[in-house]
Order: structure tokens, then C-alpha cells, then sequence
């Protein structure tokens, strides 16, 4: 079942357009993030063909795969070994925080190797 809603998942997202910022073309300093067309003439916000696209619902991912990374694991952020007690190793992957310093991120590695848990954004040599 959650193999399935990932590769639907997947296979929404590949059609889906990119949202950008109207008018993002002519003016550099507006850059590709998404902002609202509030304009009473503008033909963004009317949904004229080919003027671009406007986020909505149907573009959304499944619920039952929404939060989850790739592989259908929940991402959680671990500040200390303590935090990796609550993990279980067949639905979460532990995600080192950035404000953790170097003696404390081996001490979390160490005790994530014992609980056979994932590190998502640490590389094991």
C-alpha cells in the first residue's frame, strides 16, 4: 500500500508544472518563488491558457505519504542520543541537528549504529 502511494507520489510530481512568480521573467530582482497574482487584470490569476498555472489541491501529494522521505520514512530531527529512544528503526530515520557539535554528533552515530537506526543526512565511511 505505501509503495504504491510513493510511486503515485512520484508520478504527480513529475507532472507537475513549476510555479512561478508572475511576471518573473522580465524583472531579475522578483526571482522563481511564488507569490500570489493579485491584479485585477492580471491573466495569471484568471487562469488564461498559457500564462502559467496556479497551485492548488490536485497537485498535492497523497495523504497517506505526505512528510515521508523517498524511501517511506519519517524524518526526525535528533538534538541528543536521548532523542533516538522514540525512534523505531522500520519507520523513522533520525536527522542530525545542525546546531549539534562534534563530540555529541559521534555520540548520536555510536548510538545509532546500536539501535540500527538511519542517519538521513550523515554519510558512514
Amino acid at each position: 500500500m505505501k509503495e504504491e502511494m510513493l510511486k503515485l507520489r512520484k508520478a504527480i510530481k513529475k507532472k507537475k508544472p513549476e510555479f512561478k512568480r508572475q511576471e518573473c521573467h522580465r524583472k531579475k530582482s522578483l526571482g522563481n518563488k511564488w507569490r500570489k497574482p493579485r491584479g485585477i487584470h492580471s491573466k495569471l490569476r484568471r487562469q488564461e491558457k498559457a500564462k502559467g498555472s496556479l497551485p492548488g489541491p490536485g497537485y498535492g501529494s497523497p495523504s497517506g505519504v505526505r512528510g515521508l522521505d523517498r524511501e517511506g520514512f519519517r524524518e526526525v530531527v535528533v538534538r541528543n542520543p536521548k532523542d533516538l529512544e522514540s525512534l523505531n528503526p522500520k519507520e523513522d530515520v533520525a536527522v542530525i541537528s545542525k546546531t549539534v557539535g562534534r563530540k555529541n554528533m559521534f555520540d548520536i552515530l555510536e548510538e545509532a549504529r546500536k539501535r540500527n537506526i538511519k542517519i538521513g543526512n550523515y554519510k558512514i565511511i
